[in-house]
């Protein structure tokens, strides 16, 4: 199938294109949708025809994360506020996504058949994504703390009126939290990754064919019911 979701030719930066890259990027992840429960139900040549699929919706994430982490290094903090989001959905975001350990929901949900070995490794591995989990969002917790000491509001409160020295020091403030908010991005999405390719590792290829399509199905719903709600919000304004 076509892939309209490659990167759109930059007139301007990937951030400010990066709504338009959003949408195709979906629409290709509805083609995915439509395409993985019928490889699933297909006899001939199975494997080769669901490795093939998996691979395809593999590349698809993999150029969402090339995208947005280039869209986080020109504007952190755009990325982190997500404009090209529905209200709802950004609600539901973790340090710029959804969480890592939501895929061990989705397996829940999606693969019904795990043995007694790939229920063991399941639960040794949320155990372990947790605890990074946690250790990202206290850094996180940590850089908010920062944005909330007594010189930074101090500062900020003053913006209008900063001398030469004053304004140095807000400068490389907003500098290093740029930068800390960038390491913790990179290590949130990181994990992510690291997670699905890990918890693809411990299912065989039709249970990750339908780990796959409960995770698309998860999102496009997401998608539809936080537009859906923001243009009831527009409508009742």
């Amino acid at each position: 199938m076509s892939n309209p979701s490659r990167p759109i030719p930059h007139s301007a930066s990937v951030i400010e294109n990066f709504g338009d890259f959003y949408n195709a990027w979906l629409e290709t992840q509805r083609g995915f949708l439509e395409q993985l429960p019928h490889v699933l139900q297909i006899s001939d040549f199975k494997e080769e025809r669901q490795l093939s699929l998996i691979n395809q919706v593999l590349a698809h994430y993999q150029l969402y994360h090339e995208e947005i982490s280039k869209a986080a290094g020109e504007d952190v903090f755009r990325v982190f506020s997500a404009p090209w989001l529905s209200s709802y959905e950004r609600t539901l975001l973790w340090i710029c996504g959804f969480k890592p350990s939501i895929v061990f929901r989705l397996v829940d949900g999606a693969v019904k058949d795990l043995t007694p070995a790939q229920a063991a490794s399941m639960e040794e591995l949320k155990a372990n994504v947790k605890r990074k989990e946690r250790d990202l969002t206290e850094a996180m917790a940590r850089l908010q703390e920062t944005v909330a000491a007594p010189p930074i509001v101090g500062l900020a409160r003053r913006a209008g009126r900063l001398v030469d020295g004053e304004v140095c020091e807000m400068e490389n403030a907003i500098e290093e939290l740029k930068i800390g908010m960038l390491r913790v991005f990179n290590g949130a999405d990181l994990l992510r990754g690291s997670t699905m390719k890990q918890v693809m590792e411990i299912l065989r290829t039709d249970q990750t064919l339908r780990l796959l399509a409960a995770a698309t199905e998860f999102q496009l719903r997401i998608r539809r019911w936080g537009v859906q709600r923001d243009l009831q919000r527009t409508r009742a304004i």
